[in-house]
C-alpha cells in the first residue's frame, strides 16, 4: 500500500495488508451482499452483530495506539481497509468513529478519557460519534449557538447538533462547544442526563440525528480539549475522516464499475453483447480513469496525514475530497446510464452504489466548502 520514503510513493500492498484485505473482502462478499445489507437498514438502527464483525478483523482497534489495546496502523493501512469497505458499500459508524472520534482521543492530552474509551472500542464495545453541525451554519467546524460552562463540579452544555454521522448508535458524542469565548471539545455519554437524540435514515442507508442538549452535566475530566488544542485536534480528526471517506469512495467506485462491466458483457444487443460497442467502451474508459484519479489523490491525502505542517495537510485532503466528489458522481452516474432502465430501479445494488457516491460530495463538506477551506489555507 502507498508509503513515502521521502522521494516516491510505493503502492505495493505489504503481506500484512493483503491478508487483511483479503479477510474484509471474503466478509464483504459474506455479509454485506445485497438482501443482507438492505435487511438491515430496514431495522432502522445498528447491527451488533454486523459490528461486531468488523471489529473481529480489526476495523474497530486499527488506528487505537497500541498503548490502549489497538493495533496503531499508519494511514496507509487506513486507507487499504476503508477502500474495502466501500467496495461493501458499508454503512456502520467506521469511519465516523473508528476514524474521526478515535483520532481525537488517541492524540489528545486527557490520559483518563484514553484510558477507559480507547481500549473497549478497540475491542468493539464503544461507538462513538462527533456532533459539529449546527442548523443554519452548513459546514462551518466552529460552533455557535453550543455553549459550555464551567463549574465546581464539571460542566454544563446547552445546543442542538444536526447531522450527527450515526450519533444514536453510539454509547459518548464528542461535542464541540463555545467555552470562554473559545472552542471546545467534550465527551458525553449517551446516558447523560438531558441529552436527546432524534435519529433518521439518510439517502445513501445510513444513519444520522438531530442531537439536543439540554442543560447536560458533565464531571471535569469531560474536557478533551480547549483553545487551540480543540481546533488542532478536530481538524486532524477531519482530515482523517476526509481520506477515509475518499477511500471508502474509491473502493465503492472500483465495485461498481466492475459491475458495469460484467452486465455489459452479459446483455445482448443486434445478437451481440454491449461491451462490444466502441461507444460504451469509451465510456467504461472514463469511469476507470476517473476512479484511478480519485485513488491517486486519496493516496496523497493519506500520505499528506503525516506532514508536520497542518495546513498542507488539511490543503491536500481537500484537494483530494474535490477530486473524488467530482470522480465519484462521474463515475456513479454513468454506471446507471449504462445499466439502461434496469439501472433506475430498486431492485439493482447499482442503486445503493450510486446513492453512495452521490452522497459522498454532501459528507464532511462538499466541494464548495472544500474549494473555499483551500483558498483560505492558501491565505
Amino acid at each position: 500500500m502507498p508509503a513515502w520514503n521521502g522521494k516516491i510513493m510505493d503502492f505495493a500492498y505489504s503481506e500484512e495488508q493483503r491478508m487483511l484485505t483479503d479477510s474484509l473482502r471474503r466478509l464483504m462478499a459474506d455479509a454485506w451482499t445485497y438482501d443482507k445489507r438492505r435487511a438491515r437498514q430496514k431495522e432502522g438502527k445498528l447491527s451488533q452483530l454486523a459490528w461486531a464483525s468488523l471489529s473481529e478483523l480489526g476495523v474497530a482497534g486499527l488506528i487505537v495506539p497500541q498503548d490502549f489495546g489497538g493495533f496503531g496502523e499508519s494511514p496507509a493501512t487506513m486507507l487499504t481497509v476503508h477502500f474495502e469497505l466501500g467496495r461493501g458499500v458499508v454503512s456502520e459508524p467506521a469511519i465516523s468513529s473508528a476514524v474521526m472520534g478515535v483520532a481525537i482521543l488517541s492524540n489528545c492530552e486527557n490520559v483518563g478519557l484514553k484510558g477507559r474509551w480507547l481500549p473497549a472500542h478497540a475491542e468493539g464495545e464503544a461507538i462513538l460519534a462527533v456532533a459539529w453541525q449546527e442548523e443554519g451554519e452548513r459546514y462551518s467546524t466552529r460552533p455557535l449557538c453550543t455553549k459550555a460552562v464551567s463549574s465546581a463540579d464539571g460542566f454544563s452544555i446547552e445546543g442542538r447538533k444536526v447531522l450527527v454521522w450515526h450519533g444514536a448508535g453510539s454509547d459518548a458524542l464528542i461535542v464541540t462547544a463555545m467555552m470562554d469565548g473559545e472552542m471546545a471539545l467534550f465527551l458525553v455519554p449517551r446516558d447523560a442526563e438531558g441529552l436527546m437524540i432524534a435519529d433518521y435514515p439518510t439517502m445513501d442507508g445510513s444513519r444520522c440525528a438531530t442531537v439536543t442538549l439540554e442543560h447536560v452535566r458533565v464531571g471535569p475530566d469531560a474536557l478533551i480539549a480547549k483553545g487551540r488544542a480543540a481546533n488542532a485536534l478536530f481538524d486532524l480528526a477531519f482530515d482523517y475522516g476526509l481520506t477515509a471517506l475518499c477511500a471508502h469512495a474509491c473502493g465503492a467506485m472500483e465495485y461498481l464499475t466492475e459491475a458495469t462491466i460484467q452486465y455489459l458483457k452479459t446483455r445482448k444487443q443486434f445478437g451481440q453483447p454491449l461491451a462490444n460497442f466502441q461507444v460504451l467502451q469509451h465510456r467504461l474508459a472514463d469511469m476507470l480513469a476517473h476512479k484511478e484519479m480519485a485513488l491517486s489523490m486519496t493516496y496523497v491525502a493519506a500520505t499528506a496525514l503525516s506532514e508536520k505542517d497542518a495546513a498542507r495537510r488539511s490543503h491536500l485532503a481537500s484537494m483530494a475530497k474535490v477530486e473524488v466528489a467530482e470522480a465519484a458522481r462521474f463515475v456513479g452516474e454513468n454506471a446507471v446510464q449504462l445499466h439502461g432502465g434496469m439501472g433506475v430501479t430498486d431492485e439493482l445494488e447499482v442503486g445503493d452504489y450510486f446513492k453512495r457516491l452521490t452522497y459522498t460530495d454532501l459528507l464532511l463538506g462538499d466541494t464548495y466548502y472544500h474549494l473555499h477551506r483551500v483558498q483560505n489555507l492558501a491565505a
